[in-house]
């Protein structure tokens, strides 16, 4: 059985996020899906979620595409490989390249676990979205 992974925060849950979700779901057995903290994001974004925590939780679980929800406190994914062992980490395509997904890519290579980019969904995102819902206060 092939079990993927993914992470997100999934803030005001749009139509990139289902395109991620649903090809994940597409390229493995079982997704489990990492909804980060709002801490973690407070600490890595300097902001807050629209959306609480519990919420986006429950969100995500309602999605046929997902078959387990965990939530991520950390950034460290080879431990959460650690936790959840997936052979396959799907993400986002706009990560391609970079230095931190280059080791992840080499890192991961050494235990058989593939990373699978998916294009990024650049007309629609949170940031996007909430910067729209500012401006009609």
């Amino acid at each position: 059985m092939v079990v993927g992974y993914t992470t997100g925060v999934y803030d005001l849950f749009h139509i990139g996020h289902l395109n991620i979700l649903k090809r994940a779901k597409e390229n493995c057995d079982y997704l489990v899906v990492g909804v980060t903290t709002d801490e973690l994001v407070q600490r890595r974004k300097n902001k807050t979620p629209v959306i609480p925590l519990e919420e986006r939780i429950a969100i995500v679980e309602a999605i046929k595409y997902v078959d387990k929800v965990v939530v991520q406190d950390h950034m460290n994914k080879f431990q959460a490989w650690e936790e959840i062992a997936f052979n396959k980490m799907f993400v986002g395509d706009d990560w391609k390249g970079s230095e931190s997904w280059n080791k992840l890519e080499k890192q991961f290579s050494e235990v058989g676990v593939s990373i699978v980019y998916f294009p990024y969904t650049a007309h629609t995102s949170s940031t996007k979205l909430a910067a729209t819902l500012e401006k009609m206060k």
